[in-house]
């Protein structure tokens, strides 16, 4: 049996599926009866035309025989799949640790109980169950729990966001296929296999976390939850221990630490063991909310959501040379409380998987490097964001700080919203954003926001609403690692975003499976391994 991938396939909003497949068999040129079934490959939205917006497909049609040549169809005689060699022939004397269950950690730790390692889970936070009851009382009390919320827990920070999983990453291993399924296998919509924008939604993604855990313990895993790793022992730059805030010490030779960017305590933990690291570039800025309907019309030319919740990406360079975007976007969403620290304050976005919110809202950022720290140390990054959000806590008076574009760009407190009301899980205040920032970020997104209302109507009129401080967008540190992805001591694997080798869910659990990849052509699997404590 061979495969037909039947591609730009075109169709008006009107049309739906089986108007796809009734398509690609006449540009195939074959009968329905030819086909043993069929699936789609792709689909996207072309928008470029309001005036004819197309629903474009590429549909695939499995067949016994294909004998002719057609423009727009491919035959593909064997699918491509990803694949992993278990080669190592290293015993391992101790289970692996794997320490944070984010995007990274969820595939190292699938992976590696899928094999036969019998990993051991290290997680800060508590299972994906009781941290959303944890998170909904924080934003309904505004009583911070600093070892579980929206960036400490099962799932990760990326629990609380749209779900996003598109990736401008190249993929010749078809790993971005392999995370895609694996959602599909522990419950995400199929949809995700082919939409050009795939998202899950909150709503979703805890169900997926939670069937990957129990699988994981079925496969011999076992978790640590409300769980930090306070301390390391290593002899001769190798790790030889790890130790638990429970008091617990679990003697291993391969611990990966695939930490969030918000893990600050366990960077300082980890540098003062002598692990390298070094600052990185990231971005921050505020959150920026519309109605979505005016992001349809923008979009689409109508108001509403018969093609799905309107997204956009934006992207600018300042006259002082700053980039300035849009980042985690999320239609019909939520602006979310993410703060993790006392005395600090953090936003971020969300959607759930209908994206059915009265608001549009995405992180509009500025890109600032080392050169914008204080000074040299490699956690000073740390430190800049930390300044920014004690600032937006004080302005906000512990709560989210939001403002009106218009006072922003005049510098004066908010006194009165118009007609955008807030979408917000947690508790804000009117307030003035300019108290928080460095003039040249200030100046970057007014400059930014008033480029981007040329390219979005209503973008940038004067009710639009922001809010403070976006920091979370990517790490500020680097932990360095060598080709077999080990730090200067051996067996300290850094993975995912938090460790600096990512950007996004999809990114960082292709990190996570990279870095059982090195496992794997090193130690052999071994059911039995031995856990000390």
């Amino acid at each position: 049996m061979i495969l037909l991938q039947v591609s730009n396939i075109k169709l008006n909003i009107t049309q739906n599926e089986q108007d796809a497949y009734k398509k690609a068999l006449k540009t195939a040129g074959i009968s329905d009866k030819e086909v043993r079934y069929w699936k789609i490959l792709k689909y996207s939205v072309d928008a470029r035309n309001k005036s004819q917006i197309s629903k474009v497909y590429a549909i695939g049609l499995y067949v016994d025989a294909y004998h002719k040549s057609r423009k727009n169809v491919l035959v593909i005689e064997k699918e491509k799949r990803y694949s992993y060699k278990l080669s190592g022939e290293k015993p391992m004397n101790y289970r692996p640790i794997v320490v944070g269950f984010g995007p990274a950690g969820m595939f190292t730790a699938y992976l590696l109980a899928m094999n036969g390692y019998a990993p051991i889970i290290i997680e800060r936070g508590d299972m994906v169950e009781n941290r959303l009851r944890i998170v909904e009382e924080f934003w309904e009390t505004g009583e911070l729990n600093l070892n579980c919320n929206v960036q400490f827990g099962e799932g990760g920070a990326g629990t609380f966001s749209d779900g996003k999983l598109n990736t401008g990453i190249k993929d010749k291993e078809n790993r971005i296929r392999f995370v895609l399924e694996t959602f599909v296998k522990f419950g995400a919509d199929e949809k995700i296999l082919y939409d050009a924008k795939p998202h899950i939604g909150t709503d979703i993604l805890k169900e997926i976390v939670s069937n990957m855990r129990k699988y994981i313990i079925e496969m011999g895993g076992t978790f640590y939850f409300n769980t930090s790793v306070v301390d390391i022992s290593y002899k001769k730059h190798k790790i030889t221990e790890v130790h638990l805030s429970n008091h617990q010490t679990i003697k291993t030779e391969v611990c990966i630490f695939a930490i969030g960017h918000s893990a600050r305590e366990t960077f300082q933990m980890l540098y003062e063991n002598g692990v390298m690291m070094e600052q990185k570039p990231f971005a921050l800025g505020v959150r920026i909310e519309h109605k979505q309907t005016m992001i349809n019309k923008s979009q689409y030319g109508f108001e509403d959501n018969c093609l799905g919740a309107a997204s956009y990406k934006l992207t600018y360079k300042t006259s002082q040379n700053r980039g300035v975007y849009s980042f985690c976007m999320c239609p019909g969403g939520f602006v979310v409380d993410s703060s993790s620290e006392n005395h600090g304050k953090v936003v971020n976005g969300m959607s759930y998987s209908k994206r059915d919110g009265s608001n549009a809202n995405s992180a509009i950022v500025v890109t600032v490097t080392p050169q914008d720290f204080s000074n040299n140390h490699p956690l000073a990054g740390i430190a800049y964001q930390r300044a920014l959000e004690k600032k937006a806590y004080i302005e906000g008076d512990g709560k989210i700080p939001v403002q009106t574009y218009s006072d922003f760009k005049n510098n004066k407190t908010t006194s009165k919203l118009g007609n955008i009301v807030p979408q917000i899980k947690g508790k804000y205040k009117l307030a003035n954003l300019n108290s928080i920032f460095p003039e040249y970020i200030i100046e970057a997104l007014i400059e930014g926001i008033e480029f981007f209302g040329k390219k979005i109507d209503g973008f940038s009129t004067e009710d639009v609403v922001l809010s403070a401080v976006e920091t979370r967008t990517s790490s500020p540190v680097r932990i360095i690692r060598n080709d077999k992805f080990e730090t200067n001591i051996a067996g300290i694997i850094p993975a995912g975003e938090g460790a600096g080798y990512a950007g996004g869910i999809t990114s960082a659990a292709i990190d996570g499976m990279k870095v059982f990849e090195q496992i794997a052509k090193t130690y052999r699997p071994q059911k039995n391994n031995k856990e000390s404590s």
